[in-house]
């Protein structure tokens, strides 16, 4: 969710690889939680409105994090600007969220997947707006394949349809939903003051669930609760507690360790892990004319990955 921007550069030599292959391994199963969270959304996007949905998600997930974070840092209150900071970064996070469960009524779990890493090129043209934060050639050219790629596996790499740009309506809400996140990580990295992680992202949390609730009111009168099938409460409890707090410490762990660019790249393998969750599922087939982007998508990752820390 967060990215540490003001870490200090550490070199990497040969020696320390080997001890950073447990990182790695790591940041593959942050990767593949975060991957996770497209098919079991869509699983359970059509029983309950999205905005009550996004409700208990962000409730449940700040009620598991408040006691980690107030045992650790103290029954204390963030000054007033922060946590007016922390009010304003939540709207852009819960529009996101939103947007992804909506869209993913009318779209497919593979096309919010590969829209998604189109994340990382819209945060850097954020961020050179907002913070003015240079952009380097390996990095571009890394981001410019990883957005090819992602666009080659939403297009099923049919040419034509990319030329023609024949998105749904459902895509296209999930693309806004990405600029929303984007927005975020910018003024995520223009705010920040140095303050624990934790207490940030939980009073974003806590403030998301705050705006989810006077959003959603009107919808809670819809919803017949005695028959919501009890796997989806056990949807929405895993995507708070797995794909939201415990990918959290894993961002936070893996960013201490290989620094925020390397950590950010492993976002592009989400298209390809959501094609093979969608394919065991039996949701999708597989179609080798989706290999090319997931090459591409590699291809992203390794640019990025192989750039020296002191860029990253």
């Amino acid at each position: 969710m967060q990215y540490l921007s003001k870490l200090e550069s550490i070199n990497t030599t040969p020696s320390q690889v080997e001890s950073k292959l447990p990182i790695h391994a790591l940041m593959l199963l942050m990767v593949t939680l975060v991957a996770s969270s497209f098919p079991v959304g869509a699983a359970i996007t059509h029983d309950l409105p999205p905005v009550v949905m996004m409700f208990l998600r962000f409730l449940a997930a700040a009620l598991f994090f408040a006691p980690y974070v107030f045992g650790r840092n103290g029954l204390t209150l963030p000054p007033a600007k922060a946590l007016l900071n922390y009010a304003l970064l939540s709207l852009p996070l819960v529009g996101y969220f939103w947007c992804m469960f909506e869209a993913l009524r009318t779209t497919s779990a593979l096309n919010t997947s590969a829209l998604y890493t189109t994340l990382p090129a819209m945060t850097a043209i954020a961020s050179f707006f907002v913070i003015k934060q240079a952009r380097c050639g390996r990095r571009s050219l890394g981001l410019l394949s990883g957005t090819i790629g992602a666009l080659w596996i939403v297009f099923r790499g049919d040419l034509s349809a990319l030329l023609s740009l024949q998105l749904n309506a459902g895509d296209l809400l999930f693309l806004f939903g990405c600029i929303l996140l984007s927005l975020y990580n910018a003024f995520l990295k223009k705010v920040y003051s140095g303050e624990p992680q934790e207490v940030m992202t939980f009073w974003v949390i806590s403030f998301g669930a705050l705006a989810l609730l006077l959003v959603s009111l009107p919808s809670f009168g819809q919803v017949t609760w005695a028959e919501v099938e009890p796997s989806t409460y056990i949807g929405v409890l895993y995507l708070a507690l797995f794909t939201t707090l415990f990918t959290f410490f894993l961002l936070q762990l893996g960013t201490q360790k290989l620094g925020p660019t390397k950590v950010a790249a492993y976002s592009y393998l989400t298209p390809v892990l959501v094609m093979i969750f969608t394919v065991v599922l039996g949701t999708e087939q597989l179609s080798w004319r989706l290999a090319p982007g997931a090459l591409l998508v590699m291809l992203a990752m390794w640019l990025i990955q192989t750039q020296p820390r002191a860029k990253a």
